[in-house]
């Protein structure tokens, strides 16, 4: 069975954060993003879109087997990031899940859930992560089908526009708590979470 490549956008510039940068703050003793890069290679191929280099979070992927892609236009906002990242993906490509790297509280059980949802509906185009109340999140599965379209995105929005467009064809499915929508945009986010999770 072919496994289902994994896109994880890390190129934003944490702007809430001030001059810290959210993806390099330590989880467990490694940085947010490298537990994004572990969880994620656990459960298939990974590709991580990142700002060019030099920066940090090159060596916060140091080891890991993935292939990093420049966003040399990351400023413009996320879909930046996945118009570099979805030109990079197996011509035989099935599907491919999009993740963010900021969520600090999703694991690989919830990335393998979602990839069962896609495999349990299979008629649907987009299987998507939500809270455990049902507020959509992520991670999000797109079919191959829909890479064109990905690959012309424009501006900050995301994927949410082709989200919209196929809304009928999309398979909500829960994670717990609230692992699909949980990230920490502020210094005081992390604050409180840390004070939640004694990390």
């Amino acid at each position: 069975m072919i496994k289902i490549p994994i896109i994880i956008l890390a190129a934003g510039q944490s702007s809430r954060m001030g001059d810290i940068d959210k993806l390099m703050q330590p989880i467990n003793g490694i940085p947010l993003l490298a537990r994004s890069a572990s969880m994620a290679c656990a459960v298939g191929p990974v590709i991580v879109a990142l700002p060019p280099e030099p920066h940090p979070r090159y060596d916060a992927l140091d080891g890991f087997d993935v292939q990093i892609v420049p966003v040399w236009d990351a400023a413009e906002g996320m879909n930046a990031s996945l118009r570099a990242a979805i030109q990079k993906l197996p011509s035989d490509a099935p599907a491919t899940m999009v993740l963010l790297a900021d969520l600090p509280d999703l694991t690989e059980t919830d990335l393998t859930t979602i990839l069962n949802a896609r495999r349990a509906h299979p008629d649907n185009l987009i299987w998507r992560g939500t809270t455990e109340d049902g507020a959509p999140g992520h991670p999000v599965v797109f079919d191959r089908s829909l890479f064109d379209q990905l690959s012309r995105l424009k501006g900050d929005d995301g994927a949410q526009e082709i989200v919209r467009k196929h809304r009928d064809s999309v398979h909500l499915h829960p994670l717990p708590a609230q692992n699909a929508r949980l990230d920490l945009d502020t210094p005081e986010d992390w604050k409180d979470w840390r004070g939640k999770h004694a990390l």
